[in-house]
């Protein structure tokens, strides 16, 4: 394990929130898709998979301020060490984050950096940006990473020991660009046979 399981989980949510914007990218690399965060209760369902604790609106404003720390976020695994730091101390200011040791439901003692009844939002932005604390201070924002895909734009969070992870979760980036690798050696062979 590079970071501490709820570090690792936070960072993986993270990526999960930020990739429920469209990732798509056209022939012109302009963004498409599809919008994760649509509605309410798009966000019920997110907030329930990710398993986020706490008070919650259930309104479109709610929506909005997730969609906005999304976005946040997002700037955040695309910046420089120095602008990242910047960043995620803003994100923790505004919040006035406390961390604070606590368990609940199936989790055992892991850090929160804000009230159970702040918002939702800003809840998932101090938990990501607390995890993104620890990125920065090992020294790993290289694990940071926008897939490798050419047609997508989602972004990634290399756990793996040697930093090769390259693709994301989204769709079948991977698999399409390993079926496409094997067709060009395959034909290369035939074409050399």
């Amino acid at each position: 394990m590079i970071f501490s399981h709820d570090t690792e989980v936070a960072l993986l949510s993270a990526v999960n929130l930020i990739n429920t914007a469209p990732t798509s990218l056209d022939e012109n690399q302009q963004v498409t898709g599809s919008e994760g965060l649509k509605s309410v209760a798009d966000l019920d369902v997110f907030v329930e998979r990710e398993q986020f604790s706490g008070s919650r609106e259930h309104s479109e404003d709610e929506v909005a301020a997730v969609r906005a720390v999304r976005s946040e976020l997002r700037s955040i695994f695309t910046a420089d060490e120095t602008t990242a730091a910047e960043m995620i101390n803003a994100l923790l200011a505004r919040a006035q984050a406390l961390p604070q040791l606590v368990r609940h439901d199936q989790w055992d003692w892991h850090l929160h950096a804000t009230a159970p009844a702040a918002p939702l939002a800003q809840r998932m932005g101090v938990e990501a940006a607390m995890a993104l604390v620890d990125v920065i201070r090992g020294k790993e924002l290289v694990r940071l990473k926008i897939c490798a895909a050419p047609d997508c734009c989602a972004v990634v969070i290399d756990l793996s020991k040697n930093r090769s992870r390259r693709y994301c979760d989204t769709g079948n980036c991977g698999n399409r660009a390993h079926v496409a690798a094997y067709r060009r050696r395959k034909s290369a062979q035939e074409d050399g046979s």
